[in-house]
């Protein structure tokens, strides 16, 4: 497989900022999106969505309300970390529209 096909967090964070509403786009550092999309995985693992098992209903597994839901949860748990959970959703959608990119050069 290239590299142009594998998960690259600065390429991440470079498509999920753009892909932000311009109101909210410089709000966040690139750590902080970096967050958000770790939680993004981490809820992956916890859901199984990460096996090869899966790799064919994964699209068709994934709750993207529960998703948004667990990324708020655990950032509201994190007091170190201060983001506005309305935007939570644009970062998550960011993410998500990132790994479609990824499918979509395959």
């Amino acid at each position: 497989m290239s590299d142009n096909y594998t998960f690259d967090e600065d390429n991440a964070v470079k498509f999920i900022r753009a892909s932000l509403p311009e109101e909210i786009r410089e709000k966040y550092t690139d750590d902080e999106i970096l967050y958000v999309v770790d939680i993004v995985w981490d809820y992956y693992e916890k859901k199984g969505l990460l096996s090869l098992d899966n790799i064919d209903t994964e699209e068709e597994l994934l709750d993207i309300d529960d998703l948004v839901k667990y990324v708020k949860k655990e950032l509201s748990a994190d007091k170190e970390v201060v983001m506005d959970l309305d935007d939570v959703k644009y970062l998550v959608k960011g993410e998500l529209q990132y790994e479609e990119s990824l499918e979509d050069t395959l």
